[in-house]
């Protein structure tokens, strides 16, 4: 049963993370990888670039959102980005959940201001690019340049696309307990 955003929040968030890594990792939403193998690779590529714990725990969470609801083709929920940001942001302070909510939105900025971006992408990213409104007009990446977390989100994208390697060894999702328990992040 999918968690209603207006329940009290649990106070053992870490446990509830990792319960979603556990009950819906294991999904690839047409990726060559398992959405847990991409949260994670996404982090290590975040921890590897020396981004701080917020950043860190963003990648991480970044896809969270098709943990929430129910799939909605076959590349997962396509408003992954807006309902876990709102998962995040209700646990995690804004330089968390911001990246997360807005990574969508930054692969539709990239692609407005670099048109070479969109054949960068996988397969399964570029699919979920149309479902979510294809490349951003003048007027959207004007808003999405004005947002505060518009870099962040950006560096998320980043990790995003490059978490998508199969085989490659990385830390379990575990080791990132410490990041989901840092009262510095948390709200």
């Amino acid at each position: 049963m999918m968690r209603d955003m207006g329940d009290p929040v649990p106070v053992d968030v870490s446990a509830e993370a990792l319960a979603l890594f556990a009950d819906h990792g294991a999904a690839t939403y047409a990726e060559r990888v398992t959405m847990e193998h991409h949260a994670r690779q996404a982090a290590a590529l975040a921890s590897a670039a020396g981004a701080d714990d917020a950043m860190v725990l963003a990648a991480l969470l970044h896809d969270v959102g098709h943990f929430l609801d129910q799939s909605d083709s076959e590349f997962g929920v396509t408003d992954h980005g807006a309902i876990g940001g709102a998962w995040v942001a209700a646990r995690f302070v804004d330089a968390v959940s911001e990246p997360v909510r807005l990574h969508v939105a930054a692969k539709r900025y990239r692609c407005f201001v670099d048109p070479g971006y969109e054949a960068e992408l996988s397969p399964a990213s570029v699919g979920t690019l149309y479902l979510q409104g294809g490349a951003m007009s003048a007027i959207e990446a004007e808003a999405f340049e004005a947002e505060p977390f518009a870099a962040a989100a950006l560096a998320v994208r980043g990790w995003d696309d490059g978490g998508k390697v199969a085989g490659l060894e990385i830390p379990s999702v575990e080791c990132w307990r410490p990041l989901l328990e840092d009262p510095g992040l948390r709200r």
